[in-house]
């Protein structure tokens, strides 16, 4: 028996049970109603015994994973609702059919429930399809946040045109092109979703940002790891732990630097220099020649080299006299040859890459000599501690050959000049 003939012959049962036709009609709606809470009751009841006992042990038994997610974003429970609401749409016109004006609210807040029953399922299966695309090891840097976000919307918006169709009486085509003249203002209030959206698919067309990279966005703040990316925004965690939010669109319209590819290189660049006192630079006499030869690193290129140097000024008869004169080695090139052998030594430092020590232009702050290397340590805390370790030697070391580095005067220093003076 169908909701009609149930309700035919309830009504049948009151007429020959002595009641007036306005009597059996109210208590028609309520014995109607009672029986449609009683109805739901029980479908709620063994949906619910379905779900938590025969689906759970079978997902439980299934070796997949997809089918847990579904049964943790409660998408099951989601369909017994949807049954309910159906079986309510089904029967509230037969339920008021002798009441016209209840008839067309019941129908209306029937159907509105049936939309909401199915928005709400949606929702918990686009969780779930999230939760196991996640898990997918390929999908993990992509912005699958931000493609759920823009499927929510568009289901949120069709919904909301139905809900608006079934309130007003009028077929949702007829909503939609009423939506014409105010696309304007829709524009305006999804501004920052539409660009979000654009945003997310140029970042993932052209692999712009993952989840897990280090990026920096100066004018935003941001320096660290990208943690989170929505439709709208992108969660930063700073390597001082606080969180930065940067606007989807800013990554592909601004300036911004990603450092993964020295994350996949094989190594992380060393770019310092050591500014050398331009005073301090001289020829080396025979005196530091002798004191640099007890130096390691650099004592079989000074062997070499002071045989290459003798036996060019020895043919071209140069006047040693004066030490400008033909070919010398000063203080400041064995310094970068021993910084050059001090790297090669290095066991951080990867060699299969660009590693040199070069002179950069004199400025009024000295003669920068720049390392120029790749760390093969290439974590935050690691690389800061090879790079430390360098500098710290090269610093004590620059002494050895007769340099000096070049620091701006402290008013200790200026004090200590005056009173020289005095």
């Amino acid at each position: 028996m169908n909701f009609q003939e149930i309700s035919d012959y309830i009504k049948y049962l009151l007429f020959h049970a002595g009641f007036t036709e306005a009597k059996a009609a109210y208590t028609h709606v309520i014995i109607g109603l009672l029986g449609l809470l009683l109805l739901c009751t029980l479908i709620w009841a063994v949906s619910r015994f379905f779900i938590i006992r025969v689906v759970k042990r079978i997902v439980r038994k299934s070796k997949s994973k997809w089918d847990d997610t579904l049964y943790k974003f409660k998408v099951f429970r989601s369909i017994s609702f949807i049954i309910i609401a159906i079986v309510i749409a089904k029967a509230s016109p037969i339920l008021f059919r002798d009441f016209p004006n209840w008839r067309e609210f019941a129908v209306a807040a029937s159907q509105i429930y049936v939309v909401l029953s199915i928005m709400f399922a949606v929702n918990s299966l686009l969780n779930a399809i999230l939760g196991i695309l996640e898990t997918v090891d390929s999908l993990k840097d992509k912005p699958l946040r931000s493609y759920k976000q823009v499927a929510k919307i568009v289901f949120y918006l069709v919904g909301f045109v139905f809900i608006l169709a079934i309130i007003v009486g009028q077929s949702p085509i007829y909503i939609l092109t009423g939506f014409g003249a105010v696309t304007a203002v829709f524009l305006l209030i999804f501004r920052d979703p539409i660009l979000g959206f654009v945003a997310s698919i140029q970042m993932s067309a052209i692999d712009l940002v993952r989840i897990g990279d280090w990026i920096s966005v100066d004018k935003y703040g941001a320096d660290g790891e990208v943690v989170e990316i929505n439709l709208t925004t992108i969660k930063v965690q700073n390597w001082d732990m606080t969180i930065t939010i940067v606007p989807s669109y800013a990554i592909v319209s601004e300036s911004f630097k990603n450092w993964r590819g020295m994350q996949e290189s094989d190594g992380r660049r060393i770019k310092r220099f050591i500014n050398i006192k331009i005073s301090s630079i001289k020829f080396c006499d025979a005196d530091l020649y002798n004191r640099l030869m007890k130096v390691e690193r650099v004592a079989p290129y000074l062997s070499v080299r002071d045989q290459e140097i003798s036996e060019y000024n020895l043919i071209n008869q140069v006047n040693k006299e004066v030490l400008v004169n033909g070919r010398h080695m000063t203080n400041i090139g064995i310094f970068r040859v021993y910084a050059e052998k001090y790297l090669e030594q290095n066991p951080h430092i990867n060699k299969n890459m660009t590693f040199m020590v070069r002179q950069l232009q004199a400025t009024e702050h000295g003669l920068p000599l720049e390392i120029y290397a790749f760390s093969s340590v290439k974590d935050f805390e690691g690389f800061e501690k090879v790079a430390a370790d360098i500098f710290d030697h090269l610093f004590a070391a620059v002494p050895y050959f007769d340099l000096e580095i070049f620091q701006s005067p402290s008013g200790s220093d200026m004090t200590s000049l005056v009173q020289s003076i005095k």
